[in-house]
């Protein structure tokens, strides 16, 4: 047998894995597509015409590099948000900027707090630079912001994470909570403060923007309600020195042209976000409606998304997901402890979630069975 190279010794102890099984490993598995694609929190909704016009007119730029400063795309957001572009950072997704920040702040073997159940793709991060994760378990279905606080304090953490609105729960703190929590942090741990579903969360969960504090950070995203998930282009908000820290280790080109290009034409059509807005309002309203009359208790939701409650146990609401799958509807459900008693239903287009709503009832008597 030929010798190989080796890998480190944080490397060779990690899973070859991902923290999502995507809808396409599960169509190429089961050999057929998904009718009804209302699992993953994309938007079904899609992008405003205006993006996918400038998405066509740029095409024939792809030869070029993309502006690795992000230069428009900064200045367009820092106007629209009323801070300065050095406030601001731009990377692959949330999921790259969570990966760039366990990089810059976390050493090998320090604590990493989070919510047991929380967006597992931290935890994916904080794993893969030898972080040590402290998992802190929700309370009535939402994130514990004292246990998070206390957890920080005793561990002396460098980094907290939450997110507001949540994922996988969809539920919400007020603004007021959270800058309680931000108050309650030694100024040496970094909190960030995942604000993935912001645009569909009331205004009063959002805190005001305060870019004087270096330890706060807060990203968001053009996946959810802008509709450009496929694209990977989200952004981190912070004091500037923090913000100018991602300098140091991120993808200088990471965030394609096209990206940049549509991300830029999504933030200036507001008038389309707000459309979207009100029809992941509309329906979050009828999946919780669908929920109830099959005798299903769903969580109230500030997110494009609503968890139901199955009544049940873990492996009931496992039955009920495979048999929402095996029945060409792509749903998932949270898999940590008590969370897992769940299943979660993306908003999407009418079509799907008339799909949805006719095959549930056969879902859970073939799960009752």
């Amino acid at each position: 047998m030929m010798n190989r190279p080796a890998l480190t010794a944080l490397a060779a102890t990690l899973p070859a894995t991902v923290p999502f099984v995507g809808p396409e490993a599960q169509e190429r598995q089961r050999g057929r597509p998904f009718r009804a694609r209302i699992g993953a929190n994309e938007s079904g909704f899609g992008p405003s015409p205006a993006v996918k016009a400038a998405i066509a007119e740029a095409a024939g730029d792809v030869w070029k590099y993309a502006d690795p400063e992000n230069h428009d795309l900064k200045a367009a957001l820092a106007a629209h948000l009323g801070v300065a572009p050095e406030n601001i950072t731009v990377g692959e997704g949330i999921d790259g900027l969570l990966g760039l920040v366990v990089r810059l702040f976390v050493e090998l073997g320090q604590p990493v707090v989070t919510s047991l159940g929380a967006y597992p793709t931290f935890n994916y991060h904080v794993a893969g630079f030898g972080g040590r994760l402290v998992s802190v378990p929700y309370v009535d279905d939402r994130e514990a912001l004292d246990g998070l606080a206390d957890a920080a304090r005793r561990e002396n953490a460098p980094l907290v994470y939450l997110s507001n609105p949540d994922n996988p729960m969809g539920t919400w703190w007020e603004a007021a909570e959270i800058s309680r929590l931000i108050e309650a942090l030694p100024e040496t741990t970094l909190l960030v403060l995942d604000e993935a579903y912001g645009e569909t969360a009331p205004a009063s969960a959002i805190p005001p923007l305060d870019v004087a504090r270096p330890n706060v950070v807060r990203m968001r995203t053009f996946s959810k309600a802008y509709g450009l998930a496929g694209l990977r282009c989200g952004y981190a908000i912070g004091e500037a020195e923090t913000i100018r820290a991602f300098d140091k280790v991120r993808n200088h080109f990471g965030v394609n042209r096209l990206a940049q290009t549509a991300a830029l034409a999504a933030l200036r059509d507001q008038d389309y976000l707000n459309s979207v807005i009100d029809s992941v309002a509309a329906c979050r309203n009828r999946i919780a409606a669908i929920a109830e009359a099959n005798g299903l208790k769903p969580l109230p939701s500030a997110t494009n998304f609503v968890t139901f409650d199955c009544g049940g146990d873990s492996a009931f609401a496992l039955k009920v997901m495979q048999a929402l799958i095996a029945r060409d509807v792509f749903v998932r459900k949270p898999m940590a402890p008590v969370l897992d008693r769940c299943v979660r239903v993306s908003a999407g287009p009418e079509a799907e979630i008339d799909l949805f709503e006719q095959m549930l009832p056969e879902a859970l008597a073939a799960s009752r069975g």
